[in-house]
């Protein structure tokens, strides 16, 4: 099985759906069709200045999610102590912060990355603190943003605020990529890593939820035996009633002939975590082709970016790269970013797999 197919696509999907999101993110569905046409937003809007389809800071989160994976996992390694939480992530995520910020919540974040070094197999020409483009305010997240500010670890034991917003769960595609080849680790990881920012039980827990139905569709398992797999972890935990309700009713309506436009209604708008989740869970089971399911993950009252994110991120694991639109591909803004990205997330897992 060709997974490094399927790591490219399932973050490129992701960037895809945000960027067809972003400019309708807070626009209701009537204004969307009175902008946009009868039938909403249909393709990427190029920015004139870049000539690029910009991305928001969902795409930007999930990249310094996988930055901070790999700096995690070679950090780990050289030590022999550590988690993928502390020991990486998130002082990727405060490098995110300060991105938007201009401000140092953290200095920690200031210590050297291990891949920065040349004692490591994974090297990069740029560092992504090096992509100016990075440095753009995309609507970020107030939850992401004022946990982080704190300067101190969220944890599932001692939650850094209450908040299920859906920036926990837009940004862990790359959990489920990393850690595919165990659902567990990738649920028990996804819910940790969310938990940085979203101490909501709902908030961190739909967000183990995604990761184990893109470590399933990485594995090769269908959309539907991925919502199999993250039912059966579910159920471990006291608090995943909201999340199972919401993707069940999601799994429901897709197998209805209900209009979409009610059906997604019916999920909410998106910007709660699962919420976000179901519509993009409802839009991949209602629609196989890429742009379709793209299109009806954005156009709908809410959180456009992040539904069309998670939906891409779920569309590209399941496809691969021959989904793609090329047209799409060729206007996405740092294209070349999320494809280094994505490779060396794989690599450097494949890299330890045969150790």
């Amino acid at each position: 099985m060709d997974y490094k197919n399927k790591y490219l696509a399932c973050l490129l999907g992701g960037a895809l759906g945000d960027a067809l999101g972003y400019p309708i993110e807070f626009m209701s569905k009537s204004e969307i069709v009175s902008e946009y046409g009868e039938n909403g937003i249909r393709d990427l809007s190029v920015d004139k200045k870049t000539g690029k389809a910009l991305i928001s800071d969902d795409t930007q989160m999930t990249l310094f999610t996988s930055d901070g994976l790999i700096w995690s996992h070679l950090r780990c390694s050289e030590r022999g102590i550590g988690s993928y939480e502390g020991s990486g992530t998130l002082q990727s995520y405060y490098r995110w912060h300060y991105t938007q910020t201009g401000t140092v919540c953290n200095d920690c974040w200031l210590e050297k990355q291990p891949h920065e070094t040349e004692n490591y197999i994974i090297t990069y020409d740029k560092t992504i603190m090096e992509y100016t483009e990075l440095f753009a305010r995309r609507a970020p997240g107030n939850s992401c943003l004022s946990a982080l500010a704190q300067g101190r670890m969220g944890t599932i034991e001692q939650p850094i605020n209450n908040s299920k917003g859906c920036g926990g769960v837009m940004r862990v595609a790359p959990v489920g990529l990393f850690l595919h080849k165990y659902p567990e680790e990738a649920m028990d990881h996804g819910m940790k890593i969310a938990a940085l920012t979203h101490g909501h039980p709902t908030g961190y827990i739909s967000a183990g939820a995604f990761a184990v139905i893109i470590a399933e569709l990485i594995n090769g398992k269908t959309l539907v035996e991925g919502l199999d797999s993250s039912f059966e972890m579910l159920r471990q935990f006291d608090t995943n009633r909201e999340t199972t309700l919401a993707l069940k009713k999601a799994i429901e309506l897709a197998n209805t002939d209900i209009d979409t436009s009610k059906a997604i209604r019916e999920l909410g708008e998106g910007w709660i975590a699962e919420e976000a989740l179901s519509i993009a869970i409802y839009c991949a089971l209602k629609e196989k082709d890429f742009k379709k399911a793209l299109q009806l993950a954005v156009n709908h009252d809410g959180d456009s970016d992040s539904t069309g994110a998670i939906c891409g991120n779920i569309i590209g694991a399941k496809g691969g790269m021959e989904i793609i639109p090329q047209i799409w591909l060729s206007q996405i803004e740092l294209k070349e970013l999320i494809l280094d990205i994505a490779q060396k997330l794989y690599q450097v897992n494949d890299y330890f797999k045969m150790l």
